[in-house]
């Protein structure tokens, strides 16, 4: 279901176009902040057009998109692709991506110093 004409909601799009698992997850993204079109941040319900830029947070990964159709429903992975155009960075690789911190069996339970650095080392 490609259209032309009209407006079509970002969390729909964003699932429709394979960038979400669901919906719901679309719509959470959005929510959560991780979704921007044109520079702003979007709302679930914000209305897209073809040309918008779209930036969509995932996995720590920025995937950029510009829309060049409007669809509503989920289609196949081929005719996704046909709906945006990727200006994506590459993928960071693995070996710079940083492991989450392990503790040493039998070390215990961490304490509250020990929860605040590795929340450090994680970023928040």
């Amino acid at each position: 279901m490609v259209e032309d004409e009209g407006s079509v909601r970002v969390d729909s799009w964003i699932w429709s176009v394979r960038l979400a698992k669901t919906r719901s997850a679309a719509a959470a993204a959005c929510k959560a902040g991780h979704v921007r079109v044109n520079g702003e941040r979007a709302k679930p319900a914000q209305a897209l057009k073809p040309g918008d830029e779209v930036r969509v947070r995932v996995e720590g990964w920025e995937r950029v998109v510009v829309v060049t159709k409007l669809i509503r429903k989920r289609v196949g992975a081929d005719v996704a692709a046909q709906c945006l155009v990727d200006n994506s960075p590459p993928r960071p690789a693995r070996e710079f991506v940083a492991a989450p911190g392990a503790r040493d069996r039998g070390a215990g339970r961490p304490t509250k110093r020990d929860r605040r650095e590795m929340d450090g080392l994680r970023g928040r």
